[in-house]
């Protein structure tokens, strides 16, 4: 199973994005991972927030291969610990055939069609993160749960 984290839009911050490539390499020791750019809707001067959600959801959508475990990174998805994020990992390792898909969209959200696609949501906070920050949160969370599926002392309770 590969994991991929799909993100509607680029990294600007450098400071968050050498986070980023950090845990990328490090989880390059436990599990298969990627991370893969969705092009974002353009000239959304002119654009309502439901247009722009929609132009993003058709980008997600032709990402999206049609045995991909898809799980949303969504304000309204559910909190885990860490420890329980693990062990979702842990039985996705099991389950998912071929990739399972983590996904951040746009600035307004998701379109309801990229929610009816959706196996499941997944919060990292209840605070409002940026994009470019959730991306930082995630791969730390992933690399926390693979050394905890390990282990090993980076994790501690």
């Amino acid at each position: 199973m590969k994991i991929v984290l799909a993100v509607v839009g680029r990294m600007n911050s450098s400071y968050l994005n050498k986070g980023v490539d950090d845990y990328v390499a490090r989880l390059r020791h436990y599990v298969p991972f990627e991370i893969v750019h969705i092009d974002d809707a353009k000239h959304t001067r002119n654009l309502t927030q439901d247009q722009q959600k929609q132009a993003e959801g058709r980008n997600i959508l032709a990402f999206l291969d049609r045995g991909d475990h898809v799980v949303l990174l969504d304000e309204r998805g559910k909190m885990m610990r860490s420890v329980e994020f693990a062990s979702y990992i842990e039985r996705k390792m099991t389950t998912v055939q071929r990739r399972l898909v983590f996904v951040v969209g746009g600035p307004y959200g998701f379109s309801p069609e990229v929610y009816a696609r959706a196996d499941g949501q997944l919060s990292l906070s209840l605070m409002t993160l940026s994009h470019e920050m959730i991306r930082l949160v995630f791969t730390e969370q992933l690399y926390r749960a693979m050394t905890i599926l390990r282990n090993e002392p980076y994790h501690h309770e």
